[in-house]
């Protein structure tokens, strides 16, 4: 009975002794360090909430080493400089449209594709499914990883000159388009003149008349404050915009296993929760637009189903210059969340 015992208590030693050398293992594989985290909204902006969001939880799983910083409003630089210094290291996350990615793996630019969903739940399908694995996995090649995909929402027209009721409404339209083959070949469709430029350099353009308007979702709209250089917004919802949430690769490759695991984590978990807070934001933007002057208007389904078929000629163009494998899996992915 005796021996009994003392093995039990031996082995009760034992398994506290390899927990506590475990414990002290995992927490030698977490080093002190400041992620620099860069994106180009203003703080009170669901992307902001998002990204303090996966600092707190990185926090809280790190027990405190792993400090991550924000740099708000292109702090760091327009979305091209802050993919340039991500790739080189400079930088260590970003979170922002996928047009700086389309420029790396030109595939990305199907996400951008016009007219694609019906509800934000469809988008989210195709970005956490195949597609969005498939496409995510050719850029650690390029010096990047991605972690998850952020909610920017559905993009809308805004501009000073009239209500965007038809496609033929947007003709001769100068419109800022983020700088994106795609988006700038959509609106060239309905015979609109778009701009690319910098999203911290469209408040003065907007201000200014050097453009006449501008296309984003509700939330950026009322939070870039363009209700105070704009008159009309109009629910055309061409683009919904998801955001990727990105890792330097030269970055990630320093860090062990254990850390990781708590960045991948949190950002899934700070991904799933940004998407709630983003889109109950976005409801209530369009209400604080209205509030302070705008004047909205829907577009009708009959106008919004001619609008698609205008812009089927963009797909095959861009379809035809992608990898036909990538092109295959959209097509069927389509098809698949168009159920949801």
């Amino acid at each position: 009975m005796t021996s009994i015992r003392f093995t039990r208590r031996t082995l009760a030693l034992a398994a506290a002794a390899l927990l506590g050398l475990s414990t002290a293992a995992v927490a030698q594989d977490i080093q002190e360090r400041t992620i620099k985290f860069g994106h180009l909204n203003n703080p009170d902006h669901p992307t902001s909430l998002g990204v303090r969001k996966f600092a707190e939880i990185v926090a809280a799983k790190s027990g405190g080493k792993i400090k991550v910083q924000e740099f708000a409003s292109s702090q760091l630089g327009n979305e091209l400089q802050q993919q340039s210094a991500l790739q080189g290291g400079v930088q260590e996350m970003l979170v922002a449209s996928t047009t700086s990615l389309n420029g790396i793996v030109k595939e990305f630019g199907l996400l951008d594709f016009p007219f694609l969903f019906a509800n934000a739940k469809q988008a989210d399908a195709l970005v956490d499914g195949p597609l969005g694995k498939m496409l995510a996995a050719k850029l650690p090649e390029k010096g990047v990883i991605v972690l998850g995909f952020f909610d920017l929402g559905f993009r809308n027209v805004t501009n000073s000159k009239r209500p965007i009721m038809k496609g033929s409404d947007l003709e001769g339209l100068k419109l800022r388009v983020i700088p994106n083959p795609v988006f700038l070949e959509t609106f060239k469709t309905f015979k609109a003149n778009p701009v690319p430029m910098p999203f911290a350099e469209l408040y003065g353009a907007l201000e200014s008349k050097a453009v006449d308007g501008e296309e984003n979702p509700f939330a950026v709209i009322a939070s870039s404050k363009f209700y105070e250089v704009q008159k009309y917004v109009s629910g055309t919802n061409h683009v919904y915009a998801t955001n990727p949430v990105q890792i330097s690769k030269r970055f990630w490759d320093k860090l062990s296993a254990t850390e990781q695991k708590i960045l991948q984590d949190a950002a899934t978990e700070a991904q799933n929760w940004q998407r709630v807070v983003s889109r109950d934001v976005s409801a209530k933007a369009l209400g604080e637009l209205t509030a302070k002057g705008m004047l909205y208007n829907d577009v009708p389904p009959a106008e919004l189903a001619k609008m698609r078929a205008e812009v089927q000629p963009v797909y095959a163009k861009f379809s035809a210059a992608y990898d036909p494998a990538i092109v295959t899996l959209f097509k069927s992915e389509l098809e698949r969340v168009s159920k949801f």
